[in-house]
C-alpha cells in the first residue's frame, strides 16, 4: 500500500466521477484504475462495486475513505514540517460568484501564487446554486458563495459583507430628489434575476420604501448592469466601490436613499471532509484578502 495508491482511492471515492479523480492526481483514468486496482489488492478486499452504471463504495471502502484523508492530510504536513516542499503543490479549484470575480479575487489569486507558487490554479465563476454542486462533487476544493449553502455535506466560514449603492446615469438621477416609490414608477429597475444574492437585499428594501418596481430589466451578469445604468435605462445597485469610481469618473451617480440597505454576507465553503492543509490556507488567505470595496480596473 502506498501514498500514491491512497490518494488515487481518496479522489476516486471524493468526485463525482473517475474522470474528475484522474484530473485531480494529474493521471489518467487507466492508471487512476490500476493504482486503485493495486490497493485493493494489496488489502485483499474490494473498495467499489463496478457491477451497476457507476462504481460505488463498498462498505470496505467506505471504512477506509476518512482513514485515507487523515492519512493523505498527515502526509502534507510532514512534507511541510520537514521541508521536502516549499509551499503547496498540485491542483487548486476556487470558485467563485461574479461579484468576488471582478473584486477581490485577483488578488487572492495573485497571493496564493506568491505563497505557493506550484499550485495550478484553476477560478470557476458561477452562480452560487452551481458552485456549491460542484464542490460537492468534489470538482472544486472550495466556493465564494453569498449566504450560506444548505448542503449537509459543506461547511462555510464567514468572509466579509458587500455593501451596495442605488445607482443612475447622472442625468437620470438629477431628476431623483429621493429614491422612493415613485422614482421606481417612473424608472425600470435593472437588476439581476430573482433568486439571486441581491434578491433578498432588494426585497427587504421594497418592503421598508413600501414600493413595488412599475418595471424591471433583468440582466443576469454585474457587468452588463453597469453598461445598461451607463445608458440611462433605469436604476439599480451596484457594489459600493464600483458606484464610487464610476461616480468619480461622470458615467454614474449615487441616488439619495431615505431607506437603508441591508448588507450581503459572503461565505467560504468546503466539503465537510476535506481536511486538506490546502483548504486551510485557502481560507486564510481569503479572508486576509476579501474587499468588496476594491475596483479591480474593470470599471
Amino acid at each position: 500500500m502506498t501514498l500514491k495508491q491512497l490518494e488515487a482511492f481518496y479522489w476516486a471515492a471524493s468526485c463525482s466521477t473517475f474522470a474528475m479523480a484522474a484530473e485531480r492526481v494529474h493521471l489518467s483514468v487507466s492508471s487512476l484504475s490500476k493504482r486503485i486496482a493495486e490497493l485493493e489488492t494489496s488489502l485483499g478486499q474490494p473498495l467499489f462495486d463496478r457491477t451497476g452504471h457507476r462504481a460505488e463504495l463498498t462498505a470496505e471502502g467506505a471504512r477506509l475513505l476518512p482513514l485515507a484523508g487523515a492519512l493523505l492530510q498527515q502526509a502534507d504536513r510532514v512534507r511541510q514540517d520537514m521541508g521536502a516542499v516549499v509551499g503547496l503543490h498540485g491542483p487548486c479549484r476556487v470558485g467563485a460568484g461574479e461579484l468576488s470575480a471582478l473584486t477581490w479575487l485577483p488578488r487572492l489569486v495573485a497571493t496564493l501564487g506568491s505563497a505557493h507558487p506550484k499550485l495550478d490554479v484553476a477560478v470557476h465563476v458561477d452562480i452560487g446554486e452551481a458552485l456549491a454542486e460542484r464542490l460537492d462533487r468534489g470538482e472544486l476544493d472550495v466556493a465564494i458563495i453569498a449566504g450560506q449553502a444548505h448542503r449537509g455535506s459543506l461547511v462555510g466560514t464567514p468572509l466579509a459583507q458587500a455593501e451596495f449603492a442605488w445607482c443612475a446615469r447622472p442625468d437620470v438621477a438629477a431628476g431623483v430628489a429621493t429614491l422612493d416609490a415613485a422614482a421606481l414608477h417612473r424608472h425600470p429597475l435593472v437588476t439581476l434575476p430573482l433568486g439571486s444574492g441581491v434578491t433578498p437585499i432588494i426585497d427587504a428594501w421594497l418592503r421598508r420604501a413600501d414600493a413595488q418596481p412599475q418595471r424591471r430589466l433583468v440582466c443576469n451578469q454585474w457587468g452588463a448592469i453597469v453598461g445598461l445604468l451607463a445608458q440611462g435605462l433605469g436604476i439599480g445597485l451596484l457594489p459600493v466601490g464600483w458606484a464610487q469610481a464610476l461616480q468619480a469618473r461622470g458615467v454614474l451617480a449615487q441616488l439619495p436613499n431615505p431607506h437603508p440597505l441591508d448588507p450581503l454576507d459572503y461565505w467560504l465553503h468546503s466539503r465537510r471532509d476535506d481536511l486538506r492543509p490546502l483548504v486551510d490556507a485557502l481560507r486564510t488567505l481569503a479572508a486576509q484578502t476579501v474587499d468588496f470595496t476594491a475596483d479591480s480596473g474593470v470599471f
